[in-house]
């Protein structure tokens, strides 16, 4: 249970102060971020239907969906994405892109990676019609969240440390497949 509400503290700005989290929580944790993508995902789901029952137009709806995601997740990947680009972008070697990567400031690629994210997430969101966009709702948490457990456990980190750090360290073969299976199970129900 510990690890499970470490996942949601660590992805999520739902109020769960849990003390002396020790790192193999942390990484068994992972094992639960598909489940804390479900909840996410349930969570945009019924604002959806509130935002339907109000007669929101589409596009409005599609915009509030999308702050609501980066609100529910304290936009830690927002930052994480503006970092990435400010460092590959920057043209510099690996130490000085990890150095940009550490930096506060966000740089202008930094910036327009952000709005150009935003601009396609709510692009897409949009595009979708209104029949598919309850299961695309779910499922894009669901297997946004899993993606984060397969690329920890396939690539290497490229710090010697920082946050995720911890999280990669315990990750292994067993976590990985608990993981997946917490993602193909409602993903089998859902998709259907």
């Amino acid at each position: 249970m510990k690890s499970f509400l470490a996942a949601l503290q660590f992805l999520t700005i739902i109020p769960i102060k849990i003390k002396n989290i020790e790192g193999n929580h942390l990484s068994r944790s992972l094992i639960y971020f598909p489940a804390v993508g479900l909840i996410l995902g349930l969570i945009l789901l019924g604002i959806n239907k509130l935002l339907l029952f109000l007669n929101f137009a589409e596009f409005s709806l599609s915009i509030i969906l999308v702050v609501s995601l980066i609100i529910l997740t304290g936009g830690i990947h927002l930052d994480g994405l503006s970092d990435t680009f400010d460092a590959l972008l920057s043209r510099k070697n690996k130490e000085e892109m990890l150095k940009i990567m550490r930096d506060s400031h966000v740089g202008v690629m930094g910036t327009l990676s952000i709005i150009s994210v935003l601009l396609l997430k709510i692009s897409f969101l949009y595009s979708i019609g209104i029949s598919l966009k309850p299961i695309s709702l779910i499922l894009m948490c669901l297997l946004s969240k899993w993606g984060m457990v397969f690329s920890m456990y396939l690539f290497p980190y490229a710090r010697e440390e920082g946050k995720a750090k911890v999280f990669i360290a315990g990750i292994n073969l067993k976590i990985f497949i608990l993981s997946s299976l917490i993602m193909l199970i409602p993903t089998f129900f859902i998709w259907n």
